[in-house]
């Protein structure tokens, strides 16, 4: 079938030589020439490179050209004693023609070579090379064979080298170590690939360099389960009925976020089990499938997890001084504080769901929190929180936060409510609850508009205890009654909001280093002396002061524009290496632990993530821990999110979650990871190796 391929194809390129006679006339239009590496010694081998450089609208083709094509073929003419290996062709592009799927080159590309110097070569020989190379030129409309006798030289000794080699060898898939499996299916063929969950993937494509196996212009299908890629292709029309001995090609890994290529991989495969099932990728397969059944559970996920908020330290005090003044201002108008409240909430998550979403689908890789990894976000939010404790510490009233504040007053009221409902739901992310990432992380697979609802079932279960507050009197019954006390209680709330200024303090001396964390400190203190200011004016029956809203302003614009010129750059904070000698992570790192055959508990955190320093500290950072990953000789990884970094956001995106904390276990020979629960014990981690 080859041949009678090879001959079609030839006969149709010389016909279509004859048509285009004219623009054939004018010379080669892929302009080919012959380079050595640099010198070599006698007996070394190094690479020569056939350089291919297509004109404007003209391509070359693969080693396999698809369905039409020829590659470049190669006649040596070597001095005695000398050999050459097997070409090496670049990872390719896709061409598809009135359906012809075509494996092509539309800019300049080198095949490489393996040039082996005769070992009785003499010092300071050059030794001639000369090759008959022909290939087949093509545009969309017409292709034109051409041909070269390519001459270079390789001097026997020592010398720099072409430093082009370097990016040309780049441009080669990379071999997998390891082997994958394939087994025919009802359409063609699926293909298991061992490729690390956390290495990046485009819109991959696969180029099989067998014939008569696969049909190349049929759309390719593919899906990743755990550290496994599954490629379906559909079966050649002049298929052998019997399967092939082995399946082997290249796959492109296609484009990055920036537009980069991300390469490619070279593999064989051989009969074995392909598991079923997998997340789908690739362009062209359009939206994830979800069911009814996957947006409900991930709405309830983010309800739960929004409730959970409310007891967290940033949140709970918030909560309790608003239901404080909606219990004394009784039932006048508590339905409409409960529905600013609330609506004030959602808005804020929805908000920040829409930029993640935008943000990501730009290109950008951030997840849940982002705004967190941003020293200008960190720095007002370190002033807010100031300002929410010098409140509760009586220093000046905030009519939406103050006990003495009514319903319907010009103190309270909707427009109060709806602000705090905002501020609540601002201050609450860096207190991310259980079940709340993988909630999140399920948006990030399904549509925009069922997205949506996960953010605002969020926002909704944040709001809840307020809202039904403000529609049920008996719960408001239940609080205690006003009194002298709720002034001692507001008090003792500015304890945990103050633990909180201080836990975003040393948040900001992660996130951008002492300069950085001393410049939002210096700026908390004037916050705390212009709401001194602010809170004797109040006392003196001349309410809040004319400067005050410009001095705010003035404030947070440092905040925002001036402080994070002062944090130090690079993506990611320091990793310590704890009680289990944790190691950074990166998907090199994952990979070289999983070829050797060990376990791996691989962990992503956060210095701003609350729910992840428990766990640390509950959990992970334990003897006990230590002793029975020591003994089944476990390697830990560790990915730290304080700040942004495209490679974990994307790794995380690859697990299912939009944000941290996420834990993984990899047991030694299986081949996707465990995803354990966010609420982690040391009983738990001690007995995971055992399992």
């Amino acid at each position: 079938m080859a041949l009678l391929r090879n001959l079609v194809l030839l006969i149709a390129a010389c016909w279509l030589a004859l048509i285009g006679s004219a623009a054939w006339a004018q010379g080669p239009h892929i302009r080919a020439s012959l380079l050595a590496e640099r010198p070599a010694a006698p007996g070394e081998t190094i690479s020569l490179a056939v350089l291919m450089q297509p004109d404007k609208g003209w391509h070359g083709y693969w080693s396999n050209p698809g369905d039409a094509g020829l590659p470049v073929t190669l006649e040596w003419t070597l001095p005695p004693g000398a050999s050459t290996g097997a070409l090496e062709f670049p990872v390719p592009q896709t061409l598809l023609l009135q359906g012809l799927m075509n494996h092509i080159y539309e800019h300049d590309y080198a095949v490489l070579v393996p040039f082996t110097v005769p070992k009785d070569a003499q010092p300071g020989t050059v030794l001639p090379i000369t090759a008959k190379a022909n290939w087949l030129a093509c545009t969309e409309a017409i292709c034109v064979p051409e041909s070269a006798a390519l001459q270079g030289t390789v001097t026997v000794g020592s010398g720099p080298a072409d430093a082009r080699f370097d990016g040309w060898r780049a441009a080669l898939p990379a071999p997998l170590d390891r082997q994958g499996t394939f087994a025919a299916s009802a359409a063609g063929w699926r293909i298991a690939v061992p490729f690390p969950a956390g290495a990046a993937i485009g819109d991959p494509h696969f180029f099989i360099t067998g014939e008569g196996i696969a049909d190349y212009a049929k759309p390719q299908a593919f899906s990743r389960i755990g550290d496994t890629l599954v490629i379906e292709l559909a079966k050649a029309g002049f298929a052998s009925p019997e399967a092939p001995l082995s399946i082997s090609g290249v796959l492109s890994l296609g484009t990055g976020a920036k537009g980069e290529s991300l390469g490619g991989i070279a593999f064989t495969a051989v009969p074995g089990t392909v598991p079923a099932g997998g997340t789908p990728l690739g362009k062209g397969s359009g939206p994830v499938p979800f069911s009814a059944a996957t947006l409900v559970l991930a709405i309830l996920g983010a309800l739960v997890g929004g409730l959970i908020l409310n007891v967290m330290p940033c949140v709970f005090p918030i909560l309790s001084l608003k239901a404080l003044a909606l219990a004394r201002a009784g039932s006048h108008n508590a339905h409409v504080e409960g529905v600013a409240y609330t609506a004030g909430v959602m808005l804020a998550c929805m908000a920040l769901g829409a930029a993640m979403l935008a943000l990501r689908a730009a290109g950008t890789q951030v997840g849940w929190a982002f705004q967190l990894q941003d020293p200008g976000v960190v720095a007002l939010l370190l002033l807010l929180a100031v300002a929410i404790t010098a409140n509760f510490a009586g220093l000046y009233e905030l009519p939406g936060l103050s006990i003495e504040s009514s319903s319907g007053t010009a103190k309270g009221g909707w427009l109060g409510a709806f602000g705090t409902g905002l501020l609540a739901a601002f201050v609450a992310t860096p207190c991310t609850g259980p079940f709340m990432a993988a909630a999140v992380g399920a948006a990030l697979i399904l549509p925009a508009w069922a997205a949506m609802a996960v953010f605002a079932a969020l926002g909704f279960g944040l709001a809840l205890p307020f809202l039904l507050l403000g529609f049920i009197p008996a719960l408001r019954r239940l609080l205690p009654k006003p009194g002298a006390w709720m002034e001692r209680f507001r008090r003792a709330m500015a304890v945990p909001m103050g633990l909180t200024v201080l836990a975003l303090g040393w948040l900001a001396w992660r996130l951008g280093g002492p300069a950085y964390a001393a410049g939002a400190v210096a700026l908390a203190v004037l916050v705390v002396a212009l709401l001194v200011a602010i809170g004797r004016a109040q006392r003196q029956g001349l309410g809040t002061a004319k400067w005050a809203l410009p001095g705010s302003l003035v404030l947070a614009a440092l905040a925002l524009a001036v402080t994070p010129r002062l944090a130090t750059a690079g993506p990611g904070g320091p990793v310590e290496a704890g009680l289990l000698d944790a190691k950074p992570f990166s998907e090199a790192a994952l990979a070289e632990a999983r070829a050797q055959g060990k376990p791996v508990f691989a962990y992503f955190t956060a210095d701003w993530c609350l729910s992840c320093k428990v766990n640390e500290a509950a959990a992970i950072e334990r003897e006990s821990t230590r002793d029975a990953f020591k003994k089944a000789g476990v390697v830990v990884l560790v990915g730290d999110w304080t700040r942004r970094d495209p490679k974990i956001t994307s790794f995380l995106s690859q697990q299912g979650a939009a944000g941290v904390p996420l834990y993984l276990w990899y047991p030694a020979k299986a081949a996707a990871p465990q995803k354990l629960p966010q609420v982690l014990s040391a009983d738990f981690m001690a007995e995971l190796p055992k399992g």
